[in-house]
């Protein structure tokens, strides 16, 4: 955790009410509630751990686009989909440290890379490695994104300095073939565990609105909140609908039903950053503001997420002042 982050000291009553082993039924009835005792209970449990008026930031750079081979059907860096992303190359460490100090400069804790990869090969590793400890140097946190990794691949990051690796679950275990064909749940558990076991923070969430059912979103906050250790980082992500991808033409999430899941994440995982990902860029400034009252207290600054468009830094700056949110 970043040294600059000002939490609200619990007392050992508030940290004994974390779980790890919530059933479906429970996470139903915690969606069902009305709005406004699902918010209040949200920003309460958010109190406990958290000052509700601050929000780390972090940046996320692709350092290596597209002709990925997995086919999941919300990306448009697969090979298998016909879009408009342009082919790169992994970035040159210069530009990479560029990038960072631009981030720094414009208020993020902690700079992420992301890399167009089903699994990376060991020789992958080494430029990233020196990206990572780059970065380091210049007193941000790290978080890479490189698909999926063994357990010797995870301890060479951790020896490298990276303090955060983000692999998501996407959606529920039952829904999940509907989305990816290309690697299994059990995969993605397996690389997590991986992470965990070298020593690293996981970065771990999900992606809303891909034409799941209600019981799916159930699913996918049970199984992130019934790890044995809560994801340090829960990215909750917004379908970025892209022209080429399988699912260019899903429905649209009802953004009532988008705040209550971040709200559900924050009571069940209340010392997680619940990070208001992807999206963004589509939500009105009301919306989320609700996502921040629902107890979401990180975010992307930018004005890219890899490949689809995020709100520029002037807007959020502009937003944290209306709100009265400092950045961390």
């Amino acid at each position: 955790m970043n040294a600059n982050v000002e939490t609200v000291s619990c007392s050992a009553s508030a940290n004994e009410k974390i779980r790890h082993d919530w059933t479906v039924d429970e996470v139903k009835t915690l969606f069902k509630k009305p709005f406004s005792d699902l918010i209040f209970e949200a920003q309460t449990r958010h109190r406990e751990f958290f000052n509700p008026n601050q929000v780390q930031v972090s940046t996320l750079l692709s350092i290596k686009t597209g002709r990925c081979p997995e086919d999941c059907g919300y990306c448009p860096q697969s090979v298998r989909f016909k879009t408009k992303v342009e082919t790169e190359a992994l970035l040159p460490l210069d530009e990479v440290i560029e990038k960072a100090k631009q981030a720094k400069a414009n208020g993020s804790s902690r700079f992420c890379m992301g890399a167009a990869w089903r699994s990376p090969k060991d020789k992958d590793l080494e430029p990233v490695i020196e990206m990572v400890k780059a970065v380091k140097s210049l007193g941000l946190e790290t978080c890479v994104t490189l698909g999926m990794l063994n357990a010797e691949q995870s301890v060479r990051l951790k020896e490298a300095g990276l303090d955060y690796y983000n692999h998501n679950l996407d959606t529920s275990p039952e829904y999940y073939g509907d989305v990816i064909s290309t690697r299994t749940y059990q995969d993605r558990l397996d690389t997590i565990m991986h992470v965990r076991d070298a020593g690293m923070n996981v970065c771990c969430g999900g992606i809303l609105g891909m034409g799941e059912a209600e019981k799916d979103r159930y699913g996918l906050m049970q199984q992130l909140a019934n790890q044995e250790h809560h994801p340090e980082s829960v990215p909750i992500n917004l379908l970025v609908k892209v022209e080429g991808t399988p699912l260019a033409d899903a429905d649209e999430l009802d953004p009532i039903e988008f705040i209550r899941a971040i709200a559900v994440a924050r009571i069940m995982m209340p010392k997680s950053y619940v990070r208001l990902s992807a999206g963004r860029e589509n939500m009105s400034d009301e919306m989320q503001a609700l996502c921040f009252l629902a107890g979401a207290n990180s975010i992307f600054y930018g004005e890219k997420l890899l490949t689809t468009p995020n709100p520029s830094e002037n807007a959020d700056k502009q937003l944290f002042d209306r709100l009265g949110i400092t950045s961390v």
